[in-house]
C-alpha cells in the first residue's frame, strides 16, 4: 500500500479504537457481546480483509504493516480483533495458501467485505497444539465427502457462516500426513454448533465447541481441489505462522496500553501525601513494562519484515509469538501491582486486560510449543537425541 495511503489507514483506525471502542470496554466485558454498531463500522473500514488480497476485495496489508495496524488494535479489548481476526488470519489464509481459483473467487470477495464470518476448525479435544492425534474423519462416498467428527474452542464458531474444517482423508498415513481441508458452510446437516464458552477473558469474543455429524459437502468443498487431498497440515501451518506474527502484534499493542495505563495512575493516585509515581520500586515495575513492550515491538517487526521477505516464515513466527506472549502477561501483572487493590477491582482496565492477556501463552501454539519449534529449528538432528 502506498505509504500515505496506509498512514490514513493507521489514523483512521487509531481514532476509531480510541474514541469509539475504548469508551464501550467495560460494556463488552460485562455483556460478553460486540455491539453491533461496532461490526458494521469495522466491516466499513475494510478490517474484516486487510490481510486479503486487493484482487479479492481487501486491502493486501504486507506483514510489517499488518503488525503495525494490529499495534493499534491491540490498545483496547482483544474481542475487537478478534471479530474480524479469522477472516484475515488464519481462516481467510486458508483459502488464500491452499485455495483453487473458483473457491477463492467464490469465497475471499465475502470474507474480505465481511459478509461472510469464516472460522478455522482444527482444534479438538485430545487435538489442541499438536495436530497429528486428530481424529475427525472424512471419507468419499460417492461425489461428496462424509465428514464424522468435534472441534474444540472454535472462535467465532456461533457467529460463522462458514467453517474451514480440517479432518484425516487417509487413515493410515502417520501423524500429521493425510489432514485435508474441507469448506463446510453453517446450516449445512449435521453440523451442530454447541453453546458459546464462558471464558476467564476476552469476553466479546466468543468460541464453542462444534460436531460434526455425518455432514456432507460436495467434493469441490476439498480446499485446493485434487492437489489439496492430504496437504492440510502443511496448508495449516503457514496459516499458523502467519498468525503467530498477527497476534504477537496485538500483545505489543495490549502492552503500549498497559503501560500507558500505570503511568496515568502512577502519576495521579496519591499515597502517604506523595505521587505513587515518586516511589522508585513503582519507578522500577514501569521501567520493567516499558522495557518489555520496546522489545517486544522491536522483535515483532523484525519478524514480519523477515515473513515478508520469506527468510524466516517459521521460527521467526515462533520467537515473536513466544516473547510477547509471555512479555504481556508480566506487564499486565506489573500494571496491576501499580494500581494495588484498585488493580483486583472489575470495571479498572488492568484488571480487564490481565484476564485477557493470559489466554495469549494458550493459543496459536502455547509457550511450551514455541520452545520446541524454536530449539529443533536450532538444533535439527541433535534436538532428537
Amino acid at each position: 500500500m502506498d505509504a500515505a495511503d496506509f498512514s490514513a489507514v493507521l489514523s483512521e483506525v487509531r481514532r476509531f479504537v480510541r474514541e469509539r471502542v475504548m469508551p464501550l470496554e467495560a460494556e463488552i466485558d460485562e455483556k460478553d457481546e460486540m455491539p453491533a454498531d461496532i461490526r458494521e463500522a469495522a466491516r466499513k473500514m475494510g478490517l474484516f480483509g486487510f490481510a486479503l488480497p486487493e484482487e479479492y476485495g481487501g486491502l493486501g496489508l504486507s506483514m510489517y504493516e499488518e503488525a503495525r495496524l494490529m499495534f493499534e488494535l491491540g490498545y483496547t479489548t482483544p474481542s475487537l480483533r478478534s471479530m474480524f481476526g479469522t477472516n484475515n488470519g488464519i481462516a481467510g489464509h486458508v483459502l488464500m495458501v491452499g485455495g483453487t481459483a473458483e473457491q477463492k473467487a467464490e469465497w475471499l470477495p465475502r470474507i474480505a467485505s465481511g459478509d461472510v464470518l469464516a472460522s478455522f476448525a482444527l482444534t479438538e479435544p485430545e487435538a489442541g497444539s499438536d495436530p497429528s492425534t486428530l481424529t475427525t474423519r472424512a471419507h468419499l462416498d460417492g461425489d461428496e465427502w462424509v465428514i464424522n467428527g468435534a472441534k474444540r474452542y472454535i472462535t467465532n464458531a456461533p457467529l460463522a457462516d462458514v467453517f474451514m474444517v480440517f479432518a484425516r482423508t487417509d487413515p493410515d498415513a502417520p501423524g500429521t500426513r493425510g489432514i485435508s481441508t474441507f469448506l463446510v458452510p453453517a446450516g449445512t446437516p449435521g453440523l451442530t454448533v454447541a453453546p458459546r464458552d464462558h471464558k476467564m477473558g476476552q469476553f466479546g469474543a466468543w468460541t464453542a465447541d462444534v460436531y460434526l455429524d455425518d455432514v456432507r459437502v460436495p467434493a469441490d468443498a476439498l480446499v485446493g481441489g485434487e492437489h489439496g487431498l492430504n496437504r492440510g497440515f502443511a496448508t495449516a501451518m503457514g496459516c499458523i505462522a502467519h498468525g503467530r506474527v498477527h497476534i504477537s502484534a496485538l500483545m505489543v499493542g495490549m502492552a503500549e496500553r498497559l503501560v500507558d495505563e500505570s503511568v496515568t495512575y502512577a502519576s495521579t493516585r496519591r499515597q502517604s501525601g506523595k505521587l505513587i509515581g515518586s516511589f522508585q520500586l513503582v519507578q522500577g515495575l514501569i521501567a520493567d513494562s516499558q522495557t518489555d513492550y520496546y522489545a517486544g515491538r522491536a522483535t515483532v517487526l523484525e519478524a514480519a519484515r523477515a515473513f515478508d521477505a520469506g527468510t524466516d516464515t517459521k521460527t521467526g513466527p515462533s520467537c515473536a509469538k513466544y516473547f510477547a506472549s509471555e512479555m504481556v502477561c508480566r506487564v499486565a501483572d506489573r500494571a496491576v501491582q501499580v494500581h494495588g487493590g484498585a488493580g483486583y477491582m472489575r470495571g479498572v482496565a488492568v484488571e480487564r486486560f490481565y484476564r485477557d492477556a493470559r489466554l495469549f501463552r494458550i493459543y496459536e501454539g502455547t509457550s511450551q510449543i514455541q520452545q520446541v519449534i524454536i530449539a529443533k529449528a536450532l538444533l535439527g538432528g541433535a534436538a532428537r537425541g
